[in-house]
């Protein structure tokens, strides 16, 4: 009976000729040979991946001395005619959908394949989540009339999504056709991002409430208090439903998409295909930033004119582009992921030649884990969940994440927010500059993370060192927040109107020079007076007059009482927006915040890959399923408010929305660098901890237990000659 034929060349390896079982050799010198075919094995004792077949003709040494890859071009072509990958149990292993299996996808039939839609997947997925959504939640709070803690819930029903179906997902996906799960969440995910942009459509047009000119001396009027909520606010139910499918769809994609292309590739290639991976999902937001805040641009009633300009308050920018776009875009992903097969041609033999580094649980329960059936019913995920408790190297690896998730969240959340204070930015400059931090840092740790475990060809305990080694060195340049910038001086706040020092926690921002202008405090609109000191509003300057510059399009306040003329004589001017800083230690700030966030990304690839490997093989979706609960728990979700609380202890002047206490305006630098620090810290130092006890309490399995050596499992060739096992013979 003769195999099916598969002339697959991933990695070298070329197979051209069939497998023949009718004709047992009648020499007993013959037998091994016979039966290490039959085993799935060429002669020089490399494991063959379900669907591979190999000649048994020739003798062990010549087929070693030989070229891997021999097939005339004539012969290649003509093999690769009528494909058909099929495993030894009958399993289809061809690139399709259901019947329909056209030999031209095939040619995506590989790793290289799956790791490209995977990668889009994800970089759609960071675009959305991460970008989109950070990036209109302001304009979505005006349109809909949404408070801040409502916005917040939007932002929230994502992680809460996610951790519901984690479970559900990493167990039981885990131990089915993972390509299925993979495409079905992507297509939910696409879904989610087309219902999110359906407010806009459902909704009448966005009339702006044009008010009065509030912002010269005198010319200030009193402003409504809108207390009674618009009916338009239970649109945040949409928003929130969105974003549920959102955590929906993406729970398959890092945790089943992570083992499936740790399960098809090479051991010592997968943690550069997982950086790879990784990598896309990191690039997804910075692209959501900047597409997002070209959409932002253009005015939500497309083809509508309108007196505003995108700097106006009232300015509601089309949000809701981005997401369709992404949506339509997921839509078209799913389909090419939903024909791949349950494991690529060829992966069989890197499960073979694997060499198990799961922790030693001293019962030996984890030995369980090794039984075919075992994850395939829902009576074994309590035993699941019992296995993962019992392995300490596990749990800690978890806390570390937890930790590293805080400090990401929490610096992603406030990063921007950090350098507007510090060097007194505004909010685009800030998030573009904290967006040039994080994208070479943060891709850049993220591949070269899994490129060095990759390099180095490090075991499990080695590459827990190496995490070990990148938090200790972020835990030192996070020191950097020592040092800060001196806030820029603003009359009222910072220092009194005549330039003496103002008492702490105490604001005056009414002064002679201004009492008669009866100046609006909810009417914040920072200006630059030409004193060099900031003042809260062109009427708290004094300004009397508006004009615009015609070099930059800035408006420019003249007139103004409170501004020193003895500087420039003659002249009593303030521009629009915040004093430029001209703080001497920017380079050095910048530079250290782009090592610690480099040092952070480049331990994320390298614990996720001492996570895929500390556990057993059929626990691995499981595993980061629960790794992803806890790290979502204890680091991604409490993460940012644990930052904002610091952070929120350091304001010197707040938001006063009709006598209720709106966002910060302005932070004392001092005091957040101060708190920055001590919350850098003390999760650094939590991450340190957390990875030296998993080192130390890590128990690999013993070498003799091991089906092959490290070098085998590396580089797939004739050196596994050496530590084949030896076969059963028996008769035919």
């Amino acid at each position: 009976m003769a195999m099916p034929q598969n002339s697959t060349r991933e990695n070298g390896f070329c197979f051209t000729q069939t497998l023949d079982f009718s004709h047992p050799s009648p020499h007993p010198g013959n037998a091994s040979q016979t039966f290490g075919a039959a085993n799935g094995r060429d002669p020089c004792g490399t494991p063959l991946s379900n669907g591979i077949a190999s000649s048994g003709v020739p003798s062990p040494s010549d087929s070693c001395a030989e070229p891997l890859c021999s097939s005339t071009p004539g012969e290649e072509t003509q093999l690769e005619e009528g494909i058909k990958y099929v495993s030894a149990e009958g399993e289809e292993l061809a690139c399709g959908w259901g019947g329909f299996t056209p030999g031209c996808l095939q040619l995506c039939n590989t790793s290289k394949g799956v790791l490209f839609f995977l990668c889009v997947a994800s970089f759609l997925q960071g675009m959305t989540v991460n970008g989109f959504i950070n990036t209109v939640i302001t304009s979505i709070e005006r349109r809909f009339d949404l408070r801040s803690y409502q916005s917040g819930l939007i932002a929230s029903s994502y992680d809460i999504a996610a951790c519901v179906c984690l479970t559900f997902v990493s167990y039981f996906g885990g131990n089915g056709h993972k390509p299925r799960w993979l495409g079905w969440g992507v297509l939910v995910m696409g879904l989610g991002s087309l219902l999110f942009a359906l407010p806009h459509f459902t909704t009448g047009q966005y009339e702006a409430r044009l008010a009065a000119e509030v912002g010269v001396c005198g010319g200030n009027q009193s402003l409504p208090c809108s207390q009674a909520a618009s009916s338009l606010s239970s649109y945040r139910f949409v928003f929130m439903l969105g974003q549920f499918l959102h955590g929906m769809g993406a729970t398959p994609l890092y945790t089943l998409g992570v083992t499936y292309l740790d399960e098809n590739v090479k051991t010592n290639y997968s943690p550069v295909y997982i950086a790879v991976f990784y990598t896309a999902a990191i690039l997804g937001p910075a692209a959501g930033y900047l597409v997002g805040g070209m959409f932002l641009n253009i005015y939500t009633e497309i083809g509508r004119e309108i007196s505003i300009s995108p700097e106006n308050t009232l300015w509601v920018g089309a949000w809701w582009i981005g997401f369709l776009g992404a949506g339509a875009a997921s839509l078209l992903i799913s389909i090419p992921i939903l024909g791949y097969p349950q494991r690529l041609p060829g992966s069989q033999r890197y499960i073979v030649m694997r060499v198990s580094e799961a922790h030693q649980i001293k019962d030996g329960s984890h030995k369980k884990a090794s039984d075919p059936d075992f994850g395939k019913t829902v009576k074994d995920l309590p035993r699941s969940v019992l296995l993962l408790l019992k392995n300490p190297t596990f749990i800690f690896l978890c806390l570390a994440g937890a930790t590293e998730a805080t400090l990401i969240a929490g610096m992603s959340t406030f990063g921007p927010k950090f350098l507007e204070s510090q060097f007194s930015l505004s909010a685009s400059e800030a998030a573009t500059s904290f967006g040039y931090l994080v994208v070479p840092a943060g891709g850049g740790g993220t591949f070269l993370g899994g490129f060095l475990v990759k390099k180095f060809k490090l075991r499990c305990s080695g590459i827990i060192k190496l995490c070990l080694f990148f938090t200790v060195s972020s835990l030192l340049a996070i020191l950097v927040f020592f040092v800060h910038c001196p806030n820029m001086p603003m009359a009222g706040v910072t220092q009194m109107y005549n330039g003496s020092a103002l008492p702490g926690g105490y604001l005056n921002l009414t002064a002679a020079c201004n009492v008669e202008c009866g100046c609006l405090q909810e009417t914040y609109s920072p200006v630059c007076g030409s004193d060099d000191i900031m003042y809260y509003s062109p009427c708290h300057a004094g300004c009397k007059k508006v004009s615009e510059n015609l070099r930059n399009g800035k408006k420019v306040y003249r007139d103004c009482s409170c501004v020193d003329r003895t500087l420039v004589p003659g002249l009593s001017y303030a521009d629009a927006g915040k004093c430029t800083s001209s703080c001497a230690k920017k380079s050095l700030l910048l530079c250290f915040m782009f090592v610690v966030i480099l040092f952070t990304f480049l331990s994320s690839i390298p614990a996720l890959t001492a996570t895929l490997r500390c556990v057993s093989d059929r626990q691995r979706s499981f595993a980061l399923g629960i790794q992803w609960i806890v790290v979502r728990t204890l680091g991604g979700i409490p993460g940012p408010i644990a930052f904002g609380s610091m952070i929120d202890k350091s304001c010197l002047l707040w938001q006063d929305q009709c006598g209720e206490q709106g966002s910060c305006y302005v932070y004392q630098n001092s005091a957040m660098s101060q708190y920055t620090l001590i919350a850098g810290l003390v999760y650094k130092v939590l991450g340190t901890t957390f990875f030296i006890v998993a080192c130390l309490l890590y128990k690999p399995p013993p070498p003799e237990s091991t089906p092959g050596s490290s070098d085998a499992s590396e580089n797939g060739n004739c050196d596994l000659q050496e530590h084949k096992p030896s076969l059963p013979t028996e008769e035919n």
